[in-house]
């Protein structure tokens, strides 16, 4: 390589998934739809020839209907954490950032969110 790097990050932006999430009793029993960004910094991911060497897209939208298929959240911040902390478990992961919207939480807004970011403890 001629450069040198300072950061090597792989992500998945805008990724729907509906989630039973909502601390009002008209939130309880049904799903409702969430937009994802998920940012992972991956030592590595400059020189991957093949999908092996590198953290494959998949595992981040995994982790994502992971938390979203694991029962009743009440809180975005709560699902937030939850998903930053399947995505700092992945392999070769060491730092994230992940922003979870909820479209409709505000009528007067196009959504409201959580973004948390962590590295591997």
């Amino acid at each position: 390589m001629s450069f040198r790097l300072t950061g090597e990050t792989v992500f998945v932006r805008g990724l729907r998934l509906d989630a039973e999430i909502g601390v009002h009793a008209h939130e309880h029993g049904r799903t409702q739809p969430l937009s994802i960004d998920i940012e992972v910094e991956v030592a590595g991911a400059a020189e991957a020839e093949r999908l092996s060497d590198t953290l494959d897209y998949n595992a981040l939208v995994e982790a994502a209907r992971g938390v979203a298929t694991d029962g009743h959240v009440l809180l975005v911040e709560a699902f937030t954490a939850r998903l930053l902390d399947a995505c700092l478990a992945l392999p070769g992961v060491s730092r994230a950032r992940v922003r979870v919207e909820k479209p409709g939480a505000l009528a007067s807004a196009a959504a409201a969110g959580v973004e948390l970011a962590g590295e591997r403890g």
